[in-house]
């Protein structure tokens, strides 16, 4: 069953590129043609490429791994934020820091930061502090979570990274290059499709296209997370009835043990009744 289809796609305005003199050669393959001025993508190539997306998306959830949404453009942040929330999975939509994935160490002693800040409102260390601390600290924790609160729980590097703009994200794409983790990315025609793993060729500037693209990927982590959850209790399920014949086999085994015991006693009993 496909995820969407060509005529949603269509009604969504994923096939408007950016204008011919802002394009990107090598977005030539995924362009259908040109009209007044502006390039229409191949909305066949882009269902066919969305559904390949979409299955190693899926296939990597399913593995119990996650996978980072990164969107800092202003009409895409709030779209892929709520997406990201809406399958518990980590989202960079403020600004990307350098070195997010490249010096994840450093990165990971900012989340625990800001984590001890929350400690210390709860324990009550918070409350004895002088009222300028106290708006000092509060500054600070603003700070970090418009910047890492979309991380605050990712404990380890990403599996994958889903772009929105690939052209705003270079740095994203730059640092996973390095870490060799798989990108998936809506690309527009002004953007270069050659270093991301699995491009999407899409309209990146319009919030429905934005909103589709996004909402096919947060169905295809939906179903990797049902698989993974049907394949643990079907794991569970065999190993309960495994660990039950094991019991039972130990009963039969104890009872066949005990038989030639009681044969004895019997026998016994029979030669003293005998005298």
């Amino acid at each position: 069953m496909a995820r969407t289809t060509y005529q949603e796609l269509l009604d969504a305005g994923v096939h408007f590129g950016h204008l011919t003199r802002k394009w990107d050669p090598k977005m030539a393959k995924y362009i259908f043609m040109e009209r007044n001025g502006i390039h229409i993508i191949d909305l066949n190539k882009t269902l066919a490429k969305l559904e390949e997306a979409a299955s190693a998306i899926k296939q990597i959830v399913k593995s119990g791994r996650k996978v980072l949404f990164v969107a800092t453009k202003k009409q895409a942040k709030d779209i892929v934020a709520d997406q990201a929330k809406a399958v518990n999975m980590p989202f960079v939509t403020e600004r990307w820091l350098g070195g997010m994935l490249t010096n994840f160490a450093t990165v990971r002693k900012s989340i625990k930061k800001m984590s001890n800040i929350d400690k210390m409102t709860k324990d009550g260390t918070y409350d004895v502090l002088s009222k300028k601390e106290k708006l000092m600290i509060q500054r600070e924790r603003v700070k970090l979570e418009t910047l890492l609160g979309g991380i605050a729980d990712l404990n380890r590097l990403p599996a994958a990274l889903f772009i929105i703009d690939v052209k705003k994200e270079h740095i994203a794409v730059s640092e996973a290059l390095k870490l060799n983790i798989p990108t998936f990315a809506m690309v527009d025609t002004n953007s270069d499709p050659t270093n991301i793993d699995f491009p999407i060729p899409s309209n990146d500037d319009a919030t429905k296209s934005i909103t589709l693209i996004t909402n096919v990927i947060k169905q295809a982590i939906i179903e990797g997370l049902e698989e993974r959850k049907r394949d643990k209790e079907e794991e569970a399920e065999k190993e309960a009835a495994a660990a039950k014949a094991k019991a039972d086999s130990g009963e039969e085994e104890a009872t066949e043990a005990a038989a030639p015991k009681r044969e004895r006693k019997v026998e016994a009993t029979e030669a003293k009744d005998g005298e």
